[in-house]
């Protein structure tokens, strides 16, 4: 009998089975405690993200055009330095804090980095998996991009471009360059990118844009030419990339969590607050604090139309002391601040609303001022998680509080995220009303009951969309095909995310199997759009939401509230 032949993989089923080979070997190597970026192992990597091709890493499998975008986002993430280094080591918490090495904290990561000497660099990973996946990924992302610069930086022969050398002479000569003799120099540059002039020119200025925490585009091209240089032809100048032994003992084992969570419980109960009705909300550290407390700090000083218009006064540079004015009056008014010590980077924000005074509250914030006298609810402000860290600090924070022989559950009320994801089914700053979290990679999926729905943000000019949202292992590995097979299958996945299957995992666990808060705990998602990755443009590499977020995000913040104060 003739075997029928089997059809071939679909683009979504290829990337697919990438990612899947990409986390099993990244794993691997983890287990295994290093790995050479150009060696067989680094290879896999390589092999696996082209044929992914992410969307954020735009031009990663042309062989000449370097991606611009996605190294400004790239180095955005990774410590200032990190390009003239050849090894690399992932580390846990162990001491170099206290240490002489300089820290160093991404633009857009709170991950504290050292640089050691001048071939070493110490990446501090407290956030769990999901960290060193997402460093590993970049990091791949920015070698086979330094691969590119060497090869178009020399010739067949193995001398150097003119190109090349006028980029050496301005790094040896202190490495900026005039306003006159700018544009000669992102020439030279561009050459050497196999990009336009006009490209070129927009990756010079937005790299300008965080010149603290980053090097120059200059430097950086330079940077990682030379070390991809080195290796191909030194001896014993291989990058490496390694992890120490207390790193692998330590993940999956909760011990930031612990840590944490345990200091948030201890406060609550030296302050006698454990009989509260405790309301959890994942958030950004500003939202709840500003709704809450920016109309009565600012009263006498500040006008504005709406709680949008203050919000968005507020997030001027010029405004630091009105900021400062706000934190100050809400610790005055019931808000005391837990800053991390444990290790997670995760603030929190404990407000007492008896000492909240409702007469300032904004009208747009609908209440009942005899329900909170009665119940005097508890707020928890955590900040954002990084995608497995929201189940372990979620899982711990859900625990009951162990003094002694003496067990003593929380009184959770409610839980809420508010978070920020990409969007599938339409624009940046629209909304997002999860039905369900499908963790990507796994057969787990988790329905919810949520407390939020569609009508709760209808009516305020913002696109809103209900349906399943992909919990996925890293934003850095998403692709057109496989977004789009969820989206358009009968999977309906109208958004994506890194955290909500991690915090759905621990609230049912602990309040449907363990019996730690009550299985009837009102649970809300709300999520508004930083991104949609299936347009050409709008992805996070193609730059910050800018005040285009401010606006759902007190929608959602304002919303949220009212369902705790009423």
């Amino acid at each position: 009998m003739d075997l029928i032949p089997s059809p071939p993989l679909t683009r979504a089923q290829e990337s697919r089975v990438a990612i899947e080979r990409l986390y099993i070997t990244m794993r691997h190597l983890f287990n295994r405690g290093f790995y050479k970026p150009s060696g067989v192992s680094g290879e896999e990597i390589r092999r696996a993200l082209l044929t992914l091709q992410p969307e954020i890493y735009g031009l990663v499998g042309d062989p000449q055009r370097v991606e611009l975008d996605g190294l400004v986002y790239v180095m955005d993430r990774l410590p200032k330095g990190i390009e003239a280094c050849r090894i690399i080591s992932l580390a846990s918490r162990e001491g170099f804090e206290h240490s002489h090495f300089p820290v160093l904290v991404p633009a857009k990561r709170r991950r504290n980095c050292y640089r050691i000497d001048d071939e070493q660099m110490v990446i501090e990973v407290t956030n769990g998996r999901s960290e060193i996946y997402d460093i590993l990924t970049h990091l791949t992302f920015m070698f086979m991009e330094a691969d590119k610069i060497r090869r178009n930086a020399f010739q067949e022969r193995g001398s150097r471009t003119r190109e090349w050398e006028k980029l050496e002479a301005i790094i040896q000569s202190g490495g900026t360059v005039s306003d006159d003799e700018r544009e000669l120099a992102l020439m030279y540059l561009s050459s050497i990118l196999g990009r336009t002039f006009e490209e070129t020119q927009r990756a010079y200025n937005r790299f300008a844009e965080n010149a603290g925490t980053n090097n120059g585009l200059f430097q950086i091209v330079y940077n990682l030419g030379s070390v991809s240089v080195r290796e191909t032809r030194e001896t014993n100048t291989a990058r490496e990339i390694n992890f120490t032994p207390m790193l692998r003992e330590r993940i999956g084992q909760h011990l930031y969590g612990e840590r944490w969570a345990t200091r948030i419980k201890q406060y609550i109960w030296e302050h006698n607050l454990q009989d509260r009705p405790i309301h959890i909300i994942s958030a950004n550290p500003h939202s709840v604090m500003n709704c809450l407390y920016a109309p009565g700090a600012l009263a006498e000083t500040t006008t504005w139309d709406n709680l949008y218009d203050l919000a968005l006064k507020l997030s001027l540079p010029a405004q630091r002391e009105s900021r400062k004015q706000v934190i100050s009056y809400a610790k005055e008014h019931g808000m005391h601040i837990l800053e991390d010590i444990a290790g997670t980077s995760l603030l929190v924000q404990l407000i007492d609303t008896a000492r909240l005074d409702i007469t300032t509250l904004s009208s747009e914030i609908t209440h009942d001022p005899e329900h909170l006298k009665a119940t005097q609810p508890l707020l928890l402000i955590m900040d954002y998680a990084f995608g497995e860290q929201a189940f372990e600090t979620m899982d711990e924070l859900l625990k009951p509080f162990e003094r002694g022989e003496e067990i003593m559950p929380l009184n959770v009320s409610s839980i809420s995220i508010i978070g920020k994801a990409g969007i599938l089914t339409g624009e940046k700053g629209d909304l997002m009303i999860p039905t369900s979290h499908i963790f990507e990679g796994t057969a787990d999926n988790y329905p919810l009951e949520n407390d939020f729905c569609k009508a709760d943000f209808e009516g305020h000019g913002l696109g809103v969309y209900e349906g399943a949202m992909i919990t996925v292992l890293g934003t850095s590995l998403q692709n057109k095909d496989v977004l789009s097979y969820f989206r358009s299958s009968s999977w309906q996945a109208i958004g994506l995310e890194m955290e909500g299957a991690h915090y759905q995992k621990a609230i049912q666990a602990q309040s449907k199997i363990r019996d730690s808060i009550s299985a009837t705990v009102k649970v809300r998602y709300a999520y508004y759009a930083s991104d949609n990755p299936l347009l050409t443009g709008a992805t996070l590499a193609s730059g910050s939401l800018g005040t285009l977020g401010v606006k759902p995000t007190y929608l959602i913040t304002v919303k949220c509230l009212e369902k705790v104060l009423t």
